[in-house]
């Protein structure tokens, strides 16, 4: 990654993803990879990633999914099981392009699922933590409910023009989003099951007012797991706390990325 530019696109299968990578390569130090929400991308961390770099010293890489932001646009309807792909399949090729030598995963929403998915799917040793702000692990109605609504609002309230901001495609960003979640088959959608082979610790941040999901996700993560799980409800804030209470949410997050980083340079030191 040292070669690369600090922004521009990986070539991942058939699609040119866009990215941005914050502080140190990956061959340098250790990175957080951050995984964007279902209707994210790149930019829309705004200086989050940033402010992690700073507050941990780590390199950061942050990128945009296909079918996001300005990466290439995907074929619709997308598959249900296209997080399982994105984990499975697209993560594993980006961290070997990258050349991601340690560090943890760092996933919001959609990207925390795949982050679940990855880890405990993947078994990558290189992959010391992983972050999670407002995973899903089971479909809730509420959730539904709530994506029902936000399908109303773009196609009949200003909610397209918003996004259209962000994404080369905003019709394939969201369509692809929405349209998999409200499709009845999708209410059997499930990764608990990958959940208790995460051999590492585990951090989650929710808001909350969370309109996408209780409680009942951290709970089932806590049920699931055998490694740790730190879990921290931020007052006040919905489905992005690092949006909405950003210093709440990184001071969380980049003190769990703190203490696995200063063990995992223990444990090399006693090592050599």
């Amino acid at each position: 990654m040292t070669a690369r530019a600090s922004s521009g696109f990986l070539r991942i299968g058939a699609s040119d993803l866009e990215y941005r990578m914050i502080g140190p390569a990956p061959d340098d130090a250790p990175t957080i990879v951050m995984l964007h929400e279902g209707l994210g991308c790149a930019a829309l961390w705004g200086d989050f990633p940033d402010r992690l770099a700073a507050a941990t010293g780590a390199g950061v890489f942050v990128y945009s999914r296909a079918g996001y932001g300005a990466s290439t646009t995907v074929a619709l309807p997308r598959p249900l099981d296209y997080m399982h792909v994105e984990a499975l399949d697209v993560l594993p090729k980006l961290l070997g392009k990258i050349g991601f030598g340690r560090g943890l995963l760092l996933g919001h929403s959609d990207g925390a699922s795949i982050a679940a998915i990855y880890a405990g799917g993947v078994q990558d040793h290189r992959v010391r933590g992983v972050a999670m702000i407002a995973p899903h692990f089971i479909v809730e109605d509420m959730g539904l409910v709530s994506i029902a609504e936000a399908r109303k609002a773009y196609q009949t309230g200003g909610l397209r023009e918003k996004l259209a901001r962000w994404h080369g495609d905003v019709d394939n960003s969201f369509y692809g989003w929405s349209d998999a979640w409200l499709d009845p088959k999708f209410r059997k959608w499930g990764i608990s099951e990958y959940l208790a082979y995460i051999r590492v610790p585990v951090a989650i941040v929710q808001g909350a007012e969370d309109h996408y999901g209780t409680i009942r996700q951290i709970e089932i993560a806590q049920e699931e797991c055998y490694c740790p799980v730190e879990v921290t409800i931020v007052p006040g804030a919905g489905h992005s706390p690092h949006r909405e209470a950003p210093e709440a949410a990184l001071n969380a997050i980049s003190d769990f990325v703190g203490r696995i980083l200063d063990a995992d340079e223990g444990s090399r030191g006693q090592a050599a």
